[in-house]
């Protein structure tokens, strides 16, 4: 068995002392070594292979550089996984492990799961939640350097890192206004999801400013009822010229919907949906606004990483930016 290659290594390949080496791959180098010796360190550890003993720098340290995680449902679901890959990649980067366990949206297990890490001694904890909505930290949570991501405190105890969903809703209708849309139907969400009302406030604040015509109808989340609303809304004498969508599965409905009425997007219609799901929007060809998951979690991680090293976190809301992806699925309208 090949023999572990150890700081001593590196200092010797890099000719400098072990303590210089412990400096640099500990990031408290600058201002205290070359940066030709911080270069040297650097080289001759790709060069050996390196990688620092985590357990005996925890055990140094007292800090076991993990972050745990509790999630509603991301770990076992299919959605939201951006959010704990951005926020994997950030701590990555700093020597940190992710720690994750799915409560499976049950209160008694969040609970257990935020006493499972913190008996692990993970150095901060983060709350993330597939969808968007208010969540009580225990007690136990906040005794930890902590934030929650997609969800927020209602007593406002710990930050949320949150996407803009209004931004998000004020953009797809932008995008609408500017083609030159003023019949506008916005098939929205259901009111229990938290995002679906933010959503229609930044509709409705573009709207105003416009001096357009927009109708809200109940619809749903899921390609069936996109298809069936979109098709009731369609099917009159006076269509509307564009369609806002709840999500983009709902889009792929009024796609659907289109065809069977023999409706060209955009020729005869423009669709724009939300979340830019990569199993639908590019397929489409759907203008869309993007659910910023991985940036969210990107975030996320910085602020407890920053807080680790001293710095205070923010409070309240934290909001992501909700970018507009542009493609071909709007255009001027005919009448």
């Amino acid at each position: 068995m090949a023999r572990r290659v150890t700081s001593h290594d590196v200092a010797a390949l890099a000719g400098v002392s072990r303590s210089a080496v412990s400096l640099v791959l500990n990031g408290r180098a600058e201002g205290v070594i070359s940066a030709e010796n911080q270069a040297a360190v650097r080289a001759a550890a790709k060069e050996l292979g390196y990688r620092p003993n985590g357990i005996a720098r925890s055990l140094r340290s007292a800090a076991t550089h993990t972050i745990g995680v509790i999630t509603d449902s991301i770990a076992s679901g299919t959605y939201g996984g951006a959010m704990i890959s951005g926020a994997t990649d950030v701590a990555a980067r700093k020597g940190y492990l992710l720690l994750a366990i799915d409560s499976h949206q049950d209160r008694e297990l969040e609970v257990e799961a935020v006493d499972m890490l913190r008996a692990r001694q993970c150095d901060a904890l983060l709350f993330a939640a597939e969808g968007l909505h208010s969540w009580q930290p225990p007690e136990s949570f906040l005794a930890e350097k902590c934030l929650l991501l997609n969800a927020f405190d209602p007593q406002g105890r710990v930050a949320g890192v949150v996407g803009d969903e209004e931004v998000g809703g004020r953009r797809a209708t932008e995008l609408l206004l500017e083609a030159g849309h003023r019949r506008i139907t916005y098939l929205t969400g259901t009111d229990e999801v938290i995002a679906n009302g933010r959503r229609i406030t930044g509709h409705r604040e573009a709207i105003e400013r416009s001096g357009a015509h927009s109708t809200l109808v109940p619809c749903g989340w899921e390609i069936d009822a996109g298809l069936e609303t979109g098709t009731r809304v369609l099917d009159v004498a006076e269509p509307p010229t564009a369609i806002m969508c709840a999500n983009d599965r709902v889009a792929a409905g009024v796609f659907l919907a289109a065809a069977r009425l023999g409706l060209r997007i955009p020729e005869d219609l423009s669709v724009v949906g939300y979340d830019d799901d990569p199993n639908v929007a590019p397929q489409l060809g759907l203008s869309t606004v993007l659910l910023p998951h991985r940036a969210m979690g990107e975030r996320a991680a910085s602020l407890l990483l920053g807080a680790l090293d001293g710095k205070e976190l923010p409070t309240g809301e934290i909001p992501v930016d909700s970018p507009m992806v542009r493609r071909e699925s709007v255009a001027a309208p005919r009448s």
